[in-house]
């Protein structure tokens, strides 16, 4: 799991989530403006293993913060 700061002016932004299979580190892209709860399918860099990703906005801190499980 990896927050990520909001800039108000992006809609795609740079994040990152640790593979729920392997434990290995990846790097996505969240568009913001499809809101600030978010889930999809994507599958793992390296071993390939699909994860379901929950985005979540923090208003509070004004991050994204995503979180990963195996499909």
């Amino acid at each position: 799991m990896q927050a990520v700061s909001s800039p108000a002016k992006q809609t795609k932004m740079e994040a990152g989530f640790q593979c729920a299979g392997c434990g290995e580190w990846n790097m996505t892209s969240v568009d913001a403006s499809a809101g600030g709860h978010q889930r999809y399918v994507e599958d793992c860099q390296v071993c390939c293993k699909p994860n379901v990703l929950r985005v979540e906005y923090d208003q509070a801190s004004g991050e994204f913060v995503i979180a990963a499980e195996l499909e």
